[in-house]
């Protein structure tokens, strides 16, 4: 299967390279998405323009692609479900929810010169970030793309009532499959609330599982690809 993969805040496609390899050592064609503004040199790319990237990845995908969206890109893969239902197999959400209409992509850290720069490690204190060493801080900090304005604040646009006929696997990595069900059932996450296919994995890392369990997150996805 395709399997597409959406990297999240301040990482560009690399980020996915070791689960990349383990998926195309389980048959699979991963296809990590370059999304504008996250490592083409863009600071003026919108959050119309990722999506745009990220449905373009889906139009070219052999048959029905299973998109993985990571943190804060769960939206950019809930978004292709919400403008292709008919065309994608399911969704993965890592570590992430998808946002409601209307409300903005990412705007979480303040922005600086028109984009939204890695705030550092201190808001990712405690299970985020606790199987991260030191020199893995470094290479993250280090390698962090800003996000254009464009991106953080755009807006979410969510229009077709199928996509809650699309399967959603929700990865757990620094919190549980049960604390997941206790923040969709109240409310707090609304989009899921009306998923009617859902389900939960937990896997044991903190936010980037791509970087700290990478063969472990490829096997999870594997496996999501086998049953959609």
């Amino acid at each position: 299967m395709d399997i597409l993969l959406i990297a999240g805040l301040w990482l560009d496609g690399s980020a996915w390279h070791d689960v990349a390899a383990e998926l195309e050592a389980l048959g699979h064609r991963p296809v990590p998405v370059t999304l504008p503004g996250q490592g083409d040199g863009s600071a003026s790319a919108t959050l119309d323009d990722q999506v745009a990237a990220v449905l373009s990845a889906v139009d070219s995908a052999s048959g029905t692609p299973m998109v993985v969206g990571h943190s804060a890109a769960g939206t950019l893969a809930w978004l292709a479900a919400d403008a292709r239902p008919e065309r994608v197999a399911k969704v993965v959400l890592v570590g992430g929810f998808p946002s409601a209409d209307g409300q903005p992509y990412a705007d979480f850290f303040e922005l600086e010169d028109g984009v939204m720069p890695f705030p550092g490690w201190g808001p990712f204190e405690g299970p985020d970030s606790a199987d991260l060493g030191e020199e893995a801080r470094r290479d993250f900090a280090s390698a962090a793309i800003p996000v254009p304005a464009g991106v953080a604040k755009g807006v979410v646009r969510l229009t077709d009532e199928r996509r809650f006929d699309v399967p959603v696997l929700v990865v757990c990595p620094e919190f549980t499959p049960a604390q997941a069900r206790e923040w969709i059932a109240a409310g707090d996450v609304p989009e899921l609330a009306g998923a009617r296919n859902l389900g939960f994995v937990d896997i044991d890392s903190g936010h980037w599982p791509m970087i700290t369990r990478p063969v472990e997150l490829a096997r999870l996805l594997a496996a999501a690809a086998s049953e959609a």
